[in-house]
């Protein structure tokens, strides 16, 4: 069993210490006590080839294992063919930059379904899917990606975990990103027990055999719903809100799962993500009281 901890950016305290760029992070990261790091092209994919390759070369000397989320505005549920093929094309740079960095894994939210039905949105979306990663192969992208379709939190977006299931038994290069906050939103406070966290572990066996276990993507931190879903991330001193890692982690050591957990706590994530390992440590070493 194998569990690899880091943050989703850069955290303010970074900054504070008087870094300035993401070059340096891996070294950062690796000082502090971290394993991973996932950099975000959420907003848009302005990251220079020769930048990438830098980030790459700091991650391989300080082992920090890299993944990259692709833009938020990707849609693969759309009607629109332009938006499916604009879609492909987000998912291809951010993929090609993937593979320049050295980061294994792609993470993508797969779409909307707020203005047409879900069912057809969801047609859609595997369609779209499909397209990109026949894309991927063209440009001679795999082994040296992952693609990851993200679990989701609000009631208007593609991505229950059933449909992030289903995405992946598309092609062998897809794994999930299960984005525990997300599930928990999505089901207005689904994740309260250990038996609620195995039930996800148990319908991944069940949709995609023991191989997802090994090479599992996650997304942690506590956060906010309303009956819509997903509201707002917070950090995870605000204990008003879940869910509890400390439930994870006793069944990600109980499952036997290799995972990589990338916290998205709001701008302390990589301190955040610290006492994420801490406490899975702690979990880990009562067994072996």
């Amino acid at each position: 069993m194998t569990v690899e901890f880091g943050p989703s950016g850069n955290s303010q305290s970074f900054y504070d210490e008087g870094y300035k760029s993401s070059i340096d992070y891996p070294m950062w990261l690796k000082r502090v006590g971290l394993d991973a790091y996932e950099y975000s092209f959420g907003r848009g994919i302005n990251l220079k080839e020769e930048t990438a390759f830098k980030i790459g070369e700091n991650a391989k000397r300080f082992n920090i294992k890299l993944s990259i989320h692709a833009p938020y505005y990707i849609n693969f549920g759309s009607l629109d063919d332009d938006t499916i093929n604009k879609s492909i094309d987000y998912l291809r740079k951010s993929s090609k930059l993937a593979k320049i960095m050295g980061a294994d894994r792609v993470v993508f939210h797969p779409g909307s379904c707020a203005k047409i039905d879900r069912k057809t949105a969801f047609e859609r979306c595997k369609y779209g899917v499909s397209k990109a990663i026949e894309t991927l192969y063209k440009e001679d992208l795999f082994p040296y990606v992952i693609i990851c379709p993200e679990t989701m939190g609000k009631q208007n977006q593609l991505g229950t975990l059933d449909e992030i299931i289903e995405l992946c038994n598309i092609d062998y290069n897809l794994i999930p990103t299960i984005d525990f906050g997300h599930i928990h939103a999505l089901g207005r406070g689904a994740l309260n027990s250990i038996s609620d966290f195995e039930y996800i572990f148990d319908k991944l066996f069940s949709g995609l055999g023991e191989k997802c276990l090994k090479k599992l993507h996650c997304h942690f931190s506590r956060i906010e719903y309303t009956d819509a879903g997903e509201k707002k991330h917070w950090s995870l001193s605000d204990t008003d809100y879940g869910p509890e890692f400390s439930l994870l982690a006793k069944v990600l050591i109980k499952k036997d799962v290799y995972a990589r957990i990338i916290c998205e706590s709001r701008e302390n994530m990589a301190e955040d993500a610290l006492e994420l390992k801490r406490i899975f440590q702690m979990e880990l070493n009562s067994l072996k009281i």
